[in-house]
């Protein structure tokens, strides 16, 4: 089967065509991503106003341009997903807004996507990978250990309860003036730093959840700023690297702490899958492979492109849907906030293993 994604839940506008073979396997006709990084560049951050307004004026484009890199048309494809959120909500209703009235005028399934849905199962698109998985996400909006189980079925072992990992890097380099987005920024000046200058806390290490908080983090490297104000290029650099040695910590120690949830429950996971533009973190990457093979599973990334947002991931999760029959009808609602854990409530999971005997 044949589909059409949507992804408007942030900043990229951006649509892609996917395949699913009767096999299960994926190919991924087109993947077209316009990002909107310029326009927010001077405000440290996404407007949701000017992201919004973006969407209206490009989506349309980008949708043609999909389907004419896939040299398919309307009439050829077989469903249209649109992710329904969470999201800023202004780029929500535009994207599934498209969506519906694409599948109205063709007379196609509607498949109403969760973004943080499409993101557990783009394992599934690039690798094959097989359920259970356990599914780390961190990108600027969501931090999340998740069990995968199968489409639609999801338990959530431990999320953020204040800022996202990809927030608290934004922030950092909007602290020390390095720009946006501050991810790969932050990460440049850590790698020549002194990780060991600054003594920053390790929120929730311990804890018997597999819970994640940055905000105390964000608010020590604030401090540790101003007492030496005003700072210096090292000093930079080493804050930066403190920073990062601090997350890479967290994210271990958190980590830890999911697999062994996950192992009580449902026993070894088939991989540990990590997603969201923080997984393009080489230090982050590296604590991800030794905690997999501490494990005894295999660590699988998607390549870069399908770990930010993107059309692909929306098509793929819209495919695994259709091909259970899950479809939504057109006033299915967007969503500002969709908590991937409750994806089962409402709608027809796919079966999950059995609990590992004790």
């Amino acid at each position: 089967m044949i589909v059409l994604g949507i992804e408007t839940t942030c900043d990229e506008t951006a649509a892609a065509v996917v395949e699913r073979q009767d096999n299960g396997k994926g190919r991924i006709l087109s993947n077209i991503v316009l990002s909107q990084t310029t326009e927010h560049a001077a405000f440290g951050g996404v407007v949701p106003e000017i992201a919004a307004r973006a969407h209206v004026e490009m989506l349309d484009y980008i949708i043609a341009k999909a389907m004419a890199e896939a040299g398919k048309k309307f009439n050829e494809i077989d469903g249209v997903a649109a992710a329904a959120g969470p999201g800023l909500i202004g780029g929500v209703i535009v994207g599934l807004t498209t969506a519906k009235a694409i599948a109205l005028v063709n007379e196609k399934p509607l498949l109403a996507v969760n973004h943080l849905e499409a993101h557990a199962l783009t394992a599934r698109l690039t690798d094959g990978t097989l359920f259970p998985y356990c599914l780390f996400l961190a990108s600027g909006g969501h931090t999340q250990i998740l069990a995968v189980l199968g489409v639609g079925n999801y338990v959530k072992l431990g999320s953020t309860v204040d800022d996202a990992i990809g927030e608290a890097f934004d922030k950092t380099a909007k602290l020390l003036g390095l720009g946006y987005p501050g991810g790969p920024l932050v990460e440049k000046e850590a790698a020549s730093g002194n990780p060991q200058r600054f003594a920053l806390p390790r929120p929730m290490a311990g804890k018997p959840n597999a819970d994640f908080s940055l905000s105390g983090l964000k608010t020590a490297l604030r401090l540790e700023a101003e007492k030496i104000a005003p700072i210096s290029d090292e000093d930079v650099r080493d804050l930066c690297a403190s920073f990062q040695q601090a997350i890479v910590d967290v994210v271990a120690d958190r980590l830890r702490t999911g697999m062994k949830l996950f192992r009580e429950r449902y026993g070894t996971p088939t991989a540990l899958v990590a997603a969201g533009g923080v997984a393009a973190n080489q230090t982050i990457r590296k604590t991800l492979h030794r905690i997999a093979f501490e494990v005894g599973t295999v660590l699988v990334v998607p390549p870069p492109e399908l770990c930010t947002d993107n059309g692909a991931m929306i098509a793929w999760a819209g495919a695994e849907r259709l091909a259970l029959g899950l479809t939504d009808t057109l006033d299915t609602p967007p969503h500002a906030r969709w908590p991937l854990s409750a994806e089962g409530a409402g709608r027809q999971p796919a079966a999950a293993p059995k609990p590992a005997a004790s």
